[in-house]
């Protein structure tokens, strides 16, 4: 659907559901790979035909806590492929089910933690290249809770709200220099682990990775070149 050939896509969380669908995706259509996980050991086992490759460079047990262990993965991606075109930042999290005044405040820290410090980290480390090169395509991952929020997920949707604002902002101050900021926002993953979690629900609403994967590549590309701080829902059904 879209090609990619000759450009650098990095992609974090990417031993993941999400992260390895938006990997795939992008390697099928011709980029090179930048691909980060916290999990070194993990990342090796979703992707073992990737080991010693010259065009894909696996980066694992890198924190998105720490801004300088991505920090420093850039820079081997930059030394390596000359360049970095595009970051997805999948790393997340979530944590719901109590009432704000009952949500204890490590589970705020956690979510803020998890959604809003790692996309930042994530996006202060690419950056300073895409200025430099005048192009870049960036691509956070919010939530519906983001725009809509709901009973008993006040730290979860106070994270990705956090994330959309953070997002539209950075757009502002870089769409002048060739760079889109945009963000998708997923409904219900079907996942094996969502599934397991609520075995009741009705999986024929829910998205796929690899249909999220999709929007996110359209995001990436130059097809997308107009679109500027959108938050663009991927529902599905639900």
């Amino acid at each position: 659907m879209f090609d990619f050939t000759g450009r650098v896509a990095l992609v974090t969380g990417a031993g993941g559901n999400l992260g390895r669908a938006v990997a795939d995706a992008f390697r099928v259509s011709g980029a090179k790979t930048v691909l980060v996980d916290r999990d070194g050991k993990g990342l090796q086992k979703v992707f073992p035909d990737l080991r010693g490759s010259s065009d894909h460079l696996l980066a694992g047990d890198i924190d998105l806590m720490s801004p300088g262990g991505l920090g420093g993965v850039a820079a081997q991606a930059v030394e390596r492929f000359g360049r970095i075109d595009i970051l997805v930042n999948t790393v997340g999290g979530f944590r719901a089910g109590q009432p704000l005044h009952e949500t204890p405040m490590e589970t705020w820290d956690l979510m803020l933690d998890l959604n809003l410090r790692t996309t930042l980290v994530a996006a202060r480390a690419v950056i300073p290249t895409m200025l430099a090169q005048h192009y870049g395509k960036i691509i956070t991952i919010a939530a519906r809770a983001a725009i809509v929020g709901a009973a008993n997920m006040a730290a979860y949707a106070a994270a990705k709200a956090a994330v959309l604002r953070l997002t539209e902002s950075l757009s502002a101050e870089v769409k002048h220099a060739g760079i889109n900021v945009n963000c998708v926002l997923p409904g219900t993953l079907d996942t094996a682990q969502n599934r397991q979690e609520r075995p009741d629900a009705d999986f024929s609403k829910w998205v796929t990775p690899e249909a999220v994967a999709c929007v996110i590549l359209f995001l990436a590309s130059d097809a997308a070149r107009a679109v500027h701080g959108a938050a663009v829902p991927a529902y599905g059904l639900s």
